[in-house]
Parts: structure tokens; sequence; C-alpha cells
């Protein structure tokens, strides 16, 4: 400021100084709020300092007398200043002594511009085009991009030049990186461009669920049994990209394909499938049709192996929640036509863990409804209730709650491992 050929250092004397600031700083906010709209054409000061009231008198020709309440005419003010010399307007003064003032809805109108136009999805990606549609899109982008248009434009392209190579057959997650971005790290676990690649993915899987079963997913929220957000490594999995390629193979054991010299495993033995394999080069499924038995823990694939082996209908084994590997496993099977059906523990967590293996892969249940529950309670040992109150409805078993929380009791799966080996023998047998 005082560098500046044009300043008057009369200003500094009549308006400037710290004892002057917070008498500015309200003076400002008039500018900042309004500009200079005309129909703003001045502004109310209120418990105003003697000090305060002086200069303002000096500048505007107030009543020698104080007060505390000024009313400030903007016209007036800037032609005092004019013929004072001192500066053009009141809000130039202000400016040149306390730097340039922005006008708040301005700035807002033209920021909310800028991020319209970025938002704009024509030439994008469908999968972009129809995230963006979403209400949490932009709130997730702006996020990302800290608040910056330009930045979230930037994001937004590199998304798209990634989605262009989806989907993949195979490719590692580091390689897409490469090839897309130039940077094998550019879209590791954090990194801006892969938080809105996985949501722009994620919204189109949701979708699809959506179409596929509108009153199965109303059912679902409304008890508490929504499913619950899917691990990074799945939702890339479903694109043919591979993260964690070698972690958590899917468990199966009899798994048939066209070309049995090319069998994953022998047969009547337990083998695994990783994610690398199954996506890169998966079986050909000789399963149209067929059966296949799904469980849930691993300990039913071992003792189905021992007591049958090679008589045993195909099984596969979720392992729990299934990872990427065991999703991609059960969607190439029931895309390849088979008819799967599910068996896993009788507590909250089995069944949370069922209704998402029902979705994924329209299983059926395999003697997991209500009346199996309640069987199973009746020919095992009496035992105390250990199941909390708590209500997460079977999807495909409005019964099955109830009598869950009527008799309290959990029964793990391998509690009912006989009458399941029973059905394994059976290869022909229809759904429980």
């Amino acid at each position: 400021m005082a560098n500046d050929p044009t300043f008057d250092p009369r200003l500094i004397r009549r308006l400037g100084g710290a004892e002057l600031a917070e008498l500015r700083r309200r003076m400002r906010r008039h500018f900042e709020r309004y500009g200079r709209d005309p129909e703003k054409s001045g502004f109310h000061l209120t418990n105003l300092s003697a000090v305060e009231y002086e200069a303002l008198a000096l500048l505007i020709g107030l009543p020698p007398r104080s007060t505390r309440s000024v009313r400030i005419n903007i016209a007036r003010f800037d032609a005092a200043l004019q013929e004072a010399g001192i500066a053009n307007s009141l809000q130039e003064a202000l400016e040149t002594l306390d730097g340039p003032i922005v006008n708040r809805a301005e700035a807002k109108a033209e920021l909310q511009s800028r991020w319209t136009s970025v938002t704009d999805s024509h030439g994008l990606h469908p999968s972009l085009h129809a995230w963006l549609q979403g209400s949490s899109a932009v709130g997730l982008l702006k996020r990302v991009s800290k608040q910056e248009p330009q930045t979230a434009h930037q994001l937004l392209q590199q998304a798209h030049a990634v989605m262009q190579h989806l989907p993949a057959q195979g490719l590692t997650r580091a390689q897409l990186a490469a090839d897309a971005l130039g940077n094998a790290h550019s879209l590791d676990n954090g990194q801006a461009v892969a938080t809105v690649v996985l949501a722009a993915l994620q919204h189109g899987a949701n979708t699809d669920e959506q179409e596929q079963s509108t009153s199965e997913e109303a059912t679902d929220e409304a008890d508490g049994a929504r499913r619950p957000s899917e691990r990074v490594r799945d939702v890339w999995a479903r694109s043919g990209v591979l993260v964690n390629e070698l972690a958590r193979p899917a468990l199966f054991l009899n798994l048939p394909v066209r070309t049995p010299s090319n069998a994953p495993a022998a047969a009547g033995e337990p083998g695994y499938l990783s994610l690398r394999r199954l996506v890169r080069t998966p079986p050909a499924w000789d399963v149209a049709d067929q059966i296949i038995y799904v469980c849930e823990n691993p300990n039913i694939v071992s003792i189905a192996a021992d007591r049958l082996g090679a008589a045993c209908a195909p099984l596969v084994c979720t392992e729990g929640m299934p990872a990427a590997a065991q999703r991609v496993l059960l969607k190439q099977l029931s895309d390849a036509g088979a008819k799967l059906l599910y068996h896993g523990d009788f507590d909250w967590a089995g069944i949370h863990i069922a209704n998402n293996v029902m979705k994924l892969c329209d299983a059926r249940s395999w003697r997991f409804g209500a009346e199996d529950y309640l069987q199973a309670v009746k020919s095992l040992a009496a035992k105390e209730r250990d199941l909390e109150d708590v209500r997460i409805a079977a999807s495909w078993d409005a019964a099955l709650v109830d009598a869950m929380r009527l008799k309290g009791v959990a029964i793990a799966e391998e509690a009912v491992v006989s009458q399941l080996v029973d059905d394994l023998r059976q290869f022909g047998s229809s759904s429980h």
C-alpha cells in the first residue's frame, strides 16, 4: 500500500489504523454481501465507539454530538471521499486499506457455475454419467477434489480414461493404472481418482440390483438387513480388475467342466481357485441346469470330501462373507446356467451372509428355512439362548427370523452336517 503512487496518505489518517479495523470490517461486510447493488444504497452502523463516530463525522460531515447509531448513505460517502481527493469511492478506500472485497453472492454464483460446468457429463463414460446424476455424487466429487472445480474436472477426465478400459479380462489394478493414467499407483486405495471410479462402478451395480428386485430391496431396508458395502477388491473384480489376486481363493469340490482333463482339481479332492485364475483363464463350466450346493463353512467341504469323495455333488464354500474370488466363482456358475442352493449358520451373521449370496447369484435355500431351523433345534442337545435380540430378515423366508427369535439359539452349520451330506450324495436332488 505504501508503495502505491496513487495512494493518498490522508486515507490511513482518516480511516486506517487498528482502532478503526472493526469499523472497516463492518462496512466491508456490506459490499461482500451486496456489492454495488443500486437497491442497497445504504446501511446502518450501530454500537459505534466514540472514535469510530468521530472518524465518520470527519469524513462525511456528521453532527459533532456523538451517537451510537448512524445511517450510511453510500453515494454520499463516495462523494465526500471524491471531494476530499482521498479515494473514488468507499469500496475503493476499503480495498486500498485492507485488500480486495469479494462479493460473496457473485462469488457463490460463479463457483456454482463452474461446478455446473464440471458436472455436465457430456462426453464422459456412461457409468460416470449415470453416477453424476445421483444425489451423493457431487458431494463426493467436491470432497476428493478439495472443493476445487478444476481438480474435479481433471479427476472426471482421469476416471473416464480408466473406465474406457473396463470391463477388463484379468488386468491387474496397477497395470490398469499404468495403461490409463501413466502411473501404476494412481488407482491405489485412497487415491482420489480411484475413489471416483469405484463410486461409479458401485453405483452401476446398485442400480442393476434395484432394477432386478425393487421389492426385495425395500424389504431388506425395512428390516435393517441392508447389504454392507463391498470390499474394494470385490468392486474391482466385478469389472475384471485384479487386486490382491491370490488372496482368499475360492474353495470347491467336484465342479464339472466341459473338458474333464482340464478340471481345476482331482475328483473327490477339495480345490482352490484364485481370483487371478477365475478372471484371467476361467474354466469352461459344464453346469447348465445342474444343482450346485453352496455352504458357508470349509468344514462342510472337508467332511463331504471325506465321506463321499468323487460321489459328492458339486459344492462351493463362501468361507463366511464371500470375497472377490468367491463372488466371481458363484457368478460364473450362475451365468453358466447352474441352479445354486445355499446353506449357512443359523445365526444373525449367517443370515446376513445368506442375504448377500442369495442376491448375488439368485440362489435358493438349501435346508435353510424356518422349518429346517425348528427341526434342527429339536434334534440337537438343549442349550442356553445365545442369539442377540435383533432382527435381520431372511430374504428367502420371512418366517425364519421369528423362529430364531423365538428359540433364541444359534446353530452352526457343522451341527447339521449329516443332513447336508445326505443331500450331497444325491446328484439329482431338488431344492430343500
